[in-house]
């Protein structure tokens, strides 16, 4: 499992704050990766299994990229992918022939609850040192910075 040490003991200024939240991410993300290769999944297919699972209907690709918050070409190349591991498939769209929705499969549902588990037990890990109040902090901490208005 990939770790890097992140010291952050002088961080004082907003630069070298923000851009030690940006090499945390990349560590945490690289970490989630990291745990979700036993299941053959990826960040992004785990995300795409869990809307087409979460919506209990196929759904337009379209939607799916809205869901996913990206481009209808890029869920077109995921979609592939997850069909090439048969973990989804597309069936026509019953309101409209030029479309077709994607469908979570048995074998994709399967994965998409081993990935889940292993998101947990990365998140465990990863967290699992900090204190109730120091996770919530931190909960709170980073949505109020997402949530800074652009100007």
């Amino acid at each position: 499992m990939l770790h890097r040490a992140l010291k952050v003991s002088n961080v004082k200024q907003p630069p070298d704050l923000l851009a030690t939240v940006l090499h945390v991410a990349n560590v945490v993300q690289d970490r989630l990766e990291t745990a979700l290769e036993p299941t053959g999944l990826s960040l992004a297919k785990l995300g795409a299994l869990r809307h087409l699972a979460e919506a209990n209907e196929p759904l337009a690709l379209g939607q799916l990229a809205e869901r996913i918050a990206c481009v209808k070409s890029n869920v077109t190349q995921l979609v592939d992918r997850l069909e090439a591991d048969q973990l989804v498939r597309r069936v026509p769209d019953p309101s409209d022939r030029r479309s077709v929705r994607a469908e979570i499969t048995d074998q994709g549902r399967s994965r998409y609850e081993a990935g889940m588990e292993a998101m947990r037990a990365a998140e465990a890990e990863l967290v699992g040192e900090l204190a109730i109040t120091d996770r919530d902090q931190l909960q709170d901490l980073l949505g109020r910075l997402a949530s800074v208005p652009l100007t």
